[in-house]
């Protein structure tokens, strides 16, 4: 069952994979805390993100937990193509030609082919090529039809298939692939609850997204993966066409650099949070942990530093998916949000002082969030059709936890990803408000999360089942 008395304010996302198919280890990872889990469809089929996510929904509903499902498109693969041993050992100051013309086996120490047919067209004499996440380097010496001809910067071994990355960004590449539309048809077969979009460029991209995710009959939101150098220059479009963003810090750290990665990190959650919308910190925050049963200390400094920074939700990749000790990582994670969360700083705000609020609901919800900082109050029980109530006081940082009294699963799973709040699927009573405020005080008592004499703040519509017509606040003594 879920701790509901000390819980944990930021959200863990677990990554499937063969780690995880063990019914066991599955079971492990929700018990140790796994709030939202992602199904990569970078990798498998989708027979297997089905039976992966019927799995979740069995153990959730045994466990008696929420726990979201987040589809992860694969978005626009750039890639070199195959070398015909396998590899090859690039020396420093060679000339290597990457031949977008090339047969796709055919690879040798001196030219490769890529997948992507437009490289030659995105870049020129003068462009930076970053290989396997920045290991090769090469610099662009002149581009001549389908032959781009480079100059190795850093040298090592290059293997099939990697990744080709731009150093400042530039590729036109879309974001929404034929394999994606697809994907996305089997993520709303699969009823997930957020869908993330790979190598957005804008908020077309993500306009797009919402459109083929609505057509395919989800409602699931969207999650905007901010991992290209030009979506930097938008990113307050991206933001607002997302419900969700996340910072990919692989690609990106890849485009900007890695020593540009921690202030843009900490800008991105600081736009996300200052516009109403949730953020996810994700890539290598604890990959030591992928073979070994503890973490590094730099990792947990990572993740220290996501919780302090005000990130809703840390991600978990291959170390929940294809490592050795998932539930160990989980365990770990959950340890370090738990101990960073109990320091002041994290504890408090000033989101949107001396701003106007543009909504009833919003002043409704942020002002619950400013008298529960500032009076002795036990916990936050916010009546809600769509979610948006628990998520606009979420982006105030308290010590106070919000429990999302939501009609139905999905909207409990929706909540999942919102830092500091806990679903309660409990529907609002119709008629009289006084029968909602006792609904609420005898779930939290049934819960053991307030007793006699403890102060509650109470949010509800006083129209109830309409989204966004939250417009009442009360403080109550539970008698």
């Amino acid at each position: 069952m879920a701790n509901y008395k000390k819980p944990r304010r930021t959200k863990i996302i677990a990554t499937l994979g063969p780690a995880t198919d063990d019914p066991v280890v599955l079971e492990g990872l929700i018990k140790a805390g796994v709030d939202v889990v992602r199904l990569n469809f970078s990798h498998g089929h989708a027979d297997d993100h089905k039976q992966r996510a019927h799995a979740v929904k069995e153990l959730s509903q045994k466990l008696g937990r929420h726990v979201g499902i987040l589809a992860d498109l694969q978005g626009p693969k750039i890639r070199i193509a195959r070398f015909k041993e396998g590899k090859v050992t690039l020396q420093k100051g060679a000339k290597f030609t990457i031949d977008v013309g090339l047969d796709a086996s055919s690879g040798n120490e001196i030219e490769i082919g890529c997948e992507y047919k437009e490289l030659a067209r995105d870049v020129s004499k003068g462009d930076r090529l970053l290989l396997d996440d920045g290991r090769i380097v090469l610099d662009v010496d002149a581009v001549r039809g389908s032959k781009i001809e480079c100059s190795v910067v850093v040298a090592g071994v290059l293997s099939n298939n990697k990744g080709i990355n731009v150093q400042g960004g530039g590729l036109s590449a879309k974001a929404l692939t034929e394999k994606d539309k697809l994907d996305i048809k089997t993520a709303a077969e699969i009823g997930v609850d957020f869908v993330a979009v790979s190598f957005p460029r804008n908020a077309d991209d993500m306009n797009q997204a919402r459109a083929l995710v609505e057509a395919a009959g989800s409602r699931a939101h969207l999650v905007a993966k901010i991992e290209r150098a030009e979506a930097l220059d938008v990113l307050e479009e991206m933001i607002d066409s997302s419900d969700v963003v996340m910072v990919a810090r692989g690609d990106l750290g890849v485009e900007i650099g890695d020593a540009n990665l921690p202030p843009v990190q900490k800008n991105i959650i600081r736009m996300a949070r200052d516009r109403d919308t949730a953020v996810i910190t994700a890539t290598q925050m604890m990959e030591s942990m992928i073979e070994n049963a503890i973490p590094t200390r730099a990792e947990v400094f990572d993740v220290a530093n996501a919780v302090s920074d005000g990130t809703d939700a840390v991600m978990l990749s291959a170390e929940t998916s294809v490592g050795k000790y998932p539930i160990n990582t989980v365990e770990a994670m959950g340890r370090i949000c738990e101990e960073t969360e109990r320091q002041p700083r994290t504890i408090l705000s000033r989101h949107r002082m001396g701003k106007e609020f543009g909504r009833i609901d919003e002043a409704i919800a942020l002002s619950a969030m400013y008298v529960a900082n500032h009076t002795n109050i036990k916990a936050i029980a916010a009546f809600t059709e769509s979610g948006s109530t628990p998520m606009r006081m979420s982006r105030i940082s308290s010590g106070v936890p919000i429990f999302a009294m939501a009609p139905d699963s999905e909207i409990c799973r929706r909540v999942t990803m919102y830092r500091g709040v806990i679903p309660i699927l409990l529907k609002a009573p119709q008629g009289h408000s006084i029968d909602a405020n006792q609904a609420a005080i005898t779930k939290l008592k049934q819960l053991e999360i307030v007793n006699q004499d403890d102060l509650v703040i109470i949010t509800i519509g006083e129209m109830t089942g309409q989204h966004g017509g939250t417009n009442t606040m009360k403080i109550l003594q539970v008698e």
